[in-house]
């Protein structure tokens, strides 16, 4: 996937970095590797076979600092070849656009798009065109598109609801297995715990080789409280905030966005209770989920057997029981806290006329990490 980026002299396709800035190691490399499962080879949502993600950033003049991010469960229609899907609702401050019909029949039937709150129906939109144009679909008359939001309007000029349908398309066709984090896509204009928030990825793998499954997750940030990292109040020890000079006061306001992805063959029953243990992985980073906070999470099963067509069977093999969900419940909170701690510090500095957002400082926070003894020692978590 080459993200794409659009400024005001036009669009400039990038090659897909391992941050919205440029080449730096990911904080796993630096010894930031919570929890005890392996990741898998990339670290990310598209570890689960056939998930796909496209970012298209959206920067223009001194002020639109925002854009789009898109998760496709697989290479297909998915309209046509629907996955069991789940959402859990941590607090509800929010504009998650097709919840209601995701609960009642257990399934997606779009890609999932991530943008800005006041860009949630341009999106919606934009896809949904997208989708009728598509071969099969002549016949369609009612489709349920899935679009999640954070607020961004701290760095974003917001109220113009600036993507364009063309960049939702370009967000959906350029989708790959590449996953650029930070300041880019959904996660230009955010921030989160008074610093630069953004994008996110982390995965984990179950079980051993003839039972292995993955869990991907992919955060947007842009939340706050009091930032730990491996269980150090890093946010105090640093006794400054990253956000100058816009006057939104300190403290745990802002959303978060989870998509958690998994090849294990499971209902939308325990796809739910799957995600529910995302937000573990969240409160370990310092949330509280207050009041104004808008935290879901929105799970599928991307197992080919269990995708299922309009009118078709549910499934072809037989779902997960009961017994087997607590290594899955672990991989989703480790993954959802790593793809935290992603989103923060892989981010790179945004500015806009309304003031910047600096990025987590690295080496302070390692530095802070070191005195704890918390650094991981050759892939071998110290916690």
């Amino acid at each position: 996937m080459s993200p794409a980026r659009l400024t005001g002299a036009g669009l400039l396709l990038a090659c897909a970095v391992t941050s919205a800035g440029g080449q730096q190691p990911r904080p796993r490399a630096l010894g930031i590797a919570p929890g005890t499962l392996a990741p898998g080879p990339r670290n990310a949502i598209t570890d689960v076979a056939g998930v796909q993600v496209g970012q298209v950033t959206l920067i223009q003049g001194d002020s639109v600092r925002t854009g789009i991010t898109a998760i496709l469960p697989h290479p297909r229609n998915v309209f046509l070849d629907r996955v069991p899907a789940a959402i859990y609702v941590g607090n509800g401050f929010g504009k998650l656009l097709g919840v209601t019909q995701v609960a009642e029949l257990g399934e997606l039937e779009t890609p999932i798009l991530l943008t800005c709150t006041l860009c949630v129906w341009r999106a919606a939109d934009a896809m949904v065109a997208y989708l009728l144009e598509q071969p099969g679909m002549e016949e369609v008359r009612s489709i349920n598109p899935v679009i999640g939001e954070t607020n961004d309007g701290l760095l974003n000029a917001i109220r113009q609801r600036p993507i364009t349908a063309e960049q939702v398309r370009q967000a959906l066709t350029r989708a790959g297995s590449n996953v650029a984090e930070g300041s880019i896509g959904a996660g230009t204009g955010t921030t989160a715990f008074g610093w630069k928030g953004g994008i996110g990825t982390s995965s984990r793998r179950t079980g051993g080789s003839e039972n292995a499954w993955t869990v991907g997750v992919l955060v947007q940030s842009n939340f706050g409280g009091d930032l730990h990292i491996l269980g150090v109040p890093v946010g105090r020890a640093l006794g400054r905030r990253g956000v100058k000079p816009v006057t939104e006061p300190p403290g745990p306001r802002g959303s978060i966005m989870i998509v958690v992805a998994t090849d294990a063959p499971l209902s939308d029953r325990n796809l739910r209770r799957l995600a529910a243990r995302a937000l573990i992985g969240v409160a370990r980073t310092g949330s509280v989920m207050d009041n104004g906070s808008g935290d879901y999470v929105i799970a599928f099963s991307a197992n080919p057997e269990m995708r299922r067509r309009k009118s078709g069977p549910i499934g072809k093999t037989a779902e997960l029981g009961n017994e087997a969900m607590s290594d899955l419940f672990q991989a989703a909170a480790e993954a959802t806290e790593e793809a935290v701690y992603n989103s923060l510090l892989m981010a790179t500095p945004v500015s806009s006329r309304s003031g910047t957002a600096e990025a987590l400082p690295r080496q302070e926070v390692l530095a802070i990490l070191r005195r704890h003894r918390v650094l991981s020692l050759e892939g071998q978590p110290q916690r």
